[in-house]
């Protein structure tokens, strides 16, 4: 996977930075069979209400099917094709299985058309190959991890993330996350071999606003730059300061404060936290 760069005809294009899609299969429009549509909400909730702001507009999606459980269990597959996704950063991988059905799975790093994959307890320590933690050897690298068994994958879906698996013990596995956090999983939770696949999806750069607005993503306005009524840090006379510590449009702290509500029932299940070193 490598990065591409363009010549500068135009300001946006000379600040354009892409991954290379040479992995992908040229010319495959997506399994119709696997495809679903997607209504557009624009950062609304059930009631109509914004809740996520900067969201609207953007191209047209579909939805893609993804087989997150990986519940075929002795029967191989050979990947058929590499696919893009729009909804996700991580690439797709389209698997023909040996009884003729077809399901998407995220494509790890390494893997290519023609490779022959599976999943179960009988299946190789190979990138591709989904195991329940309990067969995984201690260090492997996982991506796609189900945090309750059965539940489907939850953990490591993002493009160029996995886990480290470090311990086992009493029935629960120890994951090791991206972010540092220690979490402790039930031993049957399934889990893929390999790291999620596009690694240089963070080193990209949009080039330009219009970009970005095809993706989905509304203007941000900076509250200093606003009015006192519509925001705490507005009004002032040119480049005021905020006059307090900085807040949300709504008048809450903005840095340092927590806003988790309450104990969850996996706090149980976290040895460390993220960002914190013993």
């Amino acid at each position: 996977m490598a990065l591409r760069t363009f010549k500068p005809t135009s300001p946006g294009r000379r600040a354009y930075i892409a991954v290379d899609t040479s992995e992908l299969t040229k010319g495959k429009k997506p399994e119709k069979a696997l495809l679903r549509p997607l209504k557009r909400k624009a950062g609304r909730n059930n009631q109509g209400r914004i809740t996520v702001r900067h969201r609207g507009g953007g191209t047209k999606r579909r939805l893609r099917i993804i087989d997150w459980k990986r519940d075929k269990v002795g029967i191989s597959a050979r990947i058929a094709a590499i696919e893009y996704d729009p909804n996700r950063s991580a690439r797709l991988a389209l698997l023909h299985y040996r009884d003729g059905e077809k399901r998407y799975i995220l494509a790890p790093s390494g893997v290519a058309i023609g490779d022959i994959i599976s999943a179960g307890p009988e299946s190789e320590l190979r990138v591709g190959n989904a195991l329940e933690l309990q067969h995984i050897p201690d260090g492997t690298t996982v991506h796609c991890v189900e945090m309750q068994p059965g539940c489907g994958a939850q953990l490591a879906r993002s493009a160029g993330t996995s886990l480290q698996v470090m311990a086992k013990d009493k029935g629960m596995v120890t994951l090791r996350l991206p972010s540092g956090e220690m979490r402790l999983v039930h031993q049957r939770c399934m889990a893929t071999i390999g790291v999620v696949g596009n690694e240089d999806h963070g080193n990209t750069s949009l080039g330009k606003a219009g970009r970005s607005r095809w993706l989905g993503r509304r203007p941000t306005v900076r509250g200093s730059a606003m009015n006192p009524n519509d925001h705490p840090h507005g009004g002032g006379e040119g480049k005021s300061p905020t006059g307090m510590p900085p807040k949300t449009p709504w008048g809450r702290p903005a840095m340092g404060y927590k806003t988790r509500r309450g104990r969850r029932r996996s706090d149980k299940f976290i040895i460390r936290r993220r960002g914190k070193r013993r």
